[in-house]
């Protein structure tokens, strides 16, 4: 009577510990929509990018970090988190990417992408700064 005891406490606690998060698990069903709480209506990456081969995809990688270093500028520049100041169109990055990076071998590039996201994330926190005043981070 005892070892039944036992293995029937044993059984509930191990039942206990397994059993929430395979509930939890069934509650996390992935949404292939991903909508920003902050400024959804950003513009789409150009098209180029989103078709290219996966092994250029370090020529993507780049013109995004050129994005996201240019935007970080401009909020710090401008002292605005406007949407139309952290999310403008692509067409400047693909500006300087053109102009600076096309012509360069894969190393080259991922050298200039630390450089962009280095600058980047030294403006992170003036940045953030101000879109938090703003309400909007």
């Amino acid at each position: 009577m005892k070892r039944s005891s036992i293995h029937t406490i044993c059984l509930s606690i191990g039942l206990g510990l397994i059993a929430p998060p395979t509930i939890a698990e069934n509650n996390l069903i992935p949404s292939l929509e991903s909508v920003p709480d902050v400024c959804p209506e950003r513009p789409n990456e150009p098209e180029w990018m989103q078709n290219i081969a996966l092994r250029d995809a370090y020529q993507r990688v780049s013109v995004q970090d050129i994005y996201r270093a240019q935007n970080m500028d401009r909020i710090v520049e401008t002292g605005s988190s406007g949407c139309d100041v952290r999310f403008p169109t692509w067409d400047t990055a693909e500006d300087t990417f053109r102009e600076n990076h096309v012509e360069a071998d894969r190393s080259e590039m991922l050298q200039a992408s630390d450089t962009y996201n280095r600058q980047a994330n030294d403006l992170r926190p003036e940045a953030q700064a101000i879109c938090e005043t703003a309400g909007n981070w």
